[in-house]
């Protein structure tokens, strides 16, 4: 017996109309590249997306065609978002940050028909251009008094495209499980790979994301997505933010910048701001150096890289703001798990807190975790057995845009093999100590690089740190530690080992340090270790 409830599709344009219907009026303030602080509100964003719709109708574009956008976080890349989705054609984010060879493969990859481009990545395009024939035309997103000249073909202006179009346009309904955006990943092993979402996963996504034990995002809330719009939907809250009704501060191309961030979310009365951990590195440090303090933050929720201790501590002592760390992936929409504090453990002490705050999060209905073992064997929530993690849920990938399985990356029962080594507790919180590519194996014993970078973060005169496994005649493979001083310190390297007594166990302090002036980022933030291993390819230890 099937029940007797109504079948509507859960859509992105469903959302577009419930944020137009009860929250017209809230505000949507962007920094762009023609306006240094740009006012609108979601009825603003949402009729211009029904021009959009209509302009992109007019083109030509059939269901299931993509349309990509090389842009930053501002109220046009939220139209196109809402825009594209909504006609069901496909909205494909590309990173501008990628080396030009990756870019070109995605275009070509993904068979883009448009591509709407901020003013500033034009150039770039231009050069692009031999290797992107198959691009029928660009849409440049500012207004016809800031539209630069270019030799784009059927280069249009986006304010021009969509003015001439009614917003009278009713968004099509169709299956929810078709097809909405499409984000490849970050390719540091081998060629990106694209991940396909639909309706159905990221209204789904949305929802969960609203909890009060997840995002917990109100119409109450003025968030600040530093997270880009171009990686993973950025944590999809421009889904979940219009879905509550959220003020939504948008920052462009000033996302990297400490001053400009603080001056935001002071000025705009912030509550949460969402990003990866190299961005409040650089607010902390600017408060740090301004003498200024977050008065109107209250929460960051962080993810794309392990939060160090040490930044959790100084948001909380220096500040009052709570971080709430994230774990995902790209492949999972991106949200597997989030760190809140569960019932019953209010007791804990401070430090105890604190400890608790490191790890990644515990785990949120509708993404179902499991470690496993070399043989793929289920291993406890011990807190202590470490396995290869895996996942599966209604917004984890069942496979990858035009690969067809050949990715190995799917168990045979279905699971997504997410490449992360990691523990679960008893009460359920996951800790990742390793990607499993990354994990130095000495003298046959596992050491978390994870770990001990974190624990590095903790010196006061470290501003970055990284480990990578350097091969040992004796052990296979030993840590090498290589730190960023922080500006205007000196650390030695007996003063960084000495550091670690007490902390991690002997034998997993590393065995030596390098000092340099940065480490390698991949456009999210993340770490580069494959660019450091290249960088000490020819390293060896100091003998003993």
């Amino acid at each position: 017996m099937r029940g007797l409830m109504m079948d509507t599709p859960l859509l992105v344009s469903s959302i577009a109309e419930h944020a137009e219907k009860f929250h017209p009026d809230r505000e949507i303030v962007s920094v762009t590249m023609d306006n240094p602080l740009h006012r609108c509100t979601i009825a603003d964003v949402m009729t211009r997306a029904r021009q959009l719709g209509a302009a992109l109708a007019k083109l030509g574009l059939k269901q299931g065609d993509r349309v990509a956008t090389i842009a930053w976080n501002d109220f046009r890349h939220l139209e196109i978002y809402y825009g594209v989705s909504g006609m069901g054609y496909v909205c494909h984010t590309i990173n501008p940050r990628l080396f030009p060879e990756q870019l070109v493969f995605i275009i070509n990859h993904a068979e883009d028909r448009w591509i709407f481009t901020d003013v500033m990545f034009v150039p770039l395009l231009e050069k692009l251009l031999p290797q992107i024939g198959n691009v029928e035309g660009f849409v440049v997103m500012t207004d016809e008094a800031n539209m630069p000249e270019t030799s784009l073909p059927n280069a249009v202006c986006y304010e021009t495209l969509i003015g001439a179009e009614s917003a009278d346009l009713e968004w099509p309904q169709f299956d929810e499980r078709t097809a909405s955006a499409l984000c490849y990943t970050s390719g540091t092993t081998g060629d990106p790979k694209g991940v396909l979402y639909d309706h159905r996963s990221t209204v789904l996504h949305a929802y969960v994301s609203l909890a009060p034990d997840v995002i917990g995002l109100s119409s109450r809330d003025t968030i600040l997505p530093v997270v880009p719009l171009f990686h993973v939907n950025a944590w999809g809250i421009p889904y979940s933010a219009m879905m509550a009704g959220a003020k939504l501060v948008l920052p462009g191309p000033k996302m990297g910048d400490g001053e400009a961030l603080y001056n935001l979310i002071e000025s705009e009365g912030v509550h949460m701001a969402a990003g990866v951990p190299t961005v409040w590195l650089g607010l902390l440090q600017y408060c740090e150096q301004a003498g200024k303090r977050l008065d109107a933050l209250e929460r960051t929720l962080v993810g794309g890289a392990a939060v160090p201790r040490a930044m959790i501590q100084a948001f909380r002592d220096k500040h009052d703001v709570e971080t709430v760390q994230g774990w995902g992936m790209t492949e999972m929409s991106p949200l597997g798990v989030t760190n809140t504090l569960k019932a019953g453990l209010e007791g804990l002490s401070a430090d105890e807190k604190l400890d608790l705050a490191t790890k990644a999060g515990r785990g949120l209905y509708g993404c179902e975790l499991r470690i496993v073992d070399d043989e793929g064997n289920e291993l406890p929530w011990d807190g202590v057995a470490y396995g290869a993690l895996q996942v599966r849920g209604p917004w984890v990938c069942s496979d990858y845009f035009k690969l067809d399985g050949s990715a190995g990356t799917h168990t045979d029962d279905g699971w997504f093999e997410t490449g992360d080594v990691a523990t679960i507790d008893k009460q359920g919180y996951l800790a990742i100590t390793d990607r499993t590519k990354d994990v130095i194996k000495s003298g046959g014993e596992w050491i978390s690089s994870i770990e001990l970078e974190n624990t590095a973060m903790g010196h006061p005169a470290v501003a970055e740190a990284a480990v990578i496994g350097i091969s040992h005649p004796k052990w296979t493979e030993r840590p090498l530690l290589v730190v960023v001083r922080a500006e205007g310190q000196d650390l030695d390297k007996d003063e960084m080992l000495a550091y670690f007594d007490g902390k991690v166990a002997s034998w997993w302090v590393p065995t030596d340090v390098a000092f340099v002036d940065e480490l390698p980022h991949t456009a999210t933030g993340k770490v580069k270790k494959i660019e450091l291993r290249k960088q000490f390819a020819d390293y060896a230890f100091p003998e003993d």
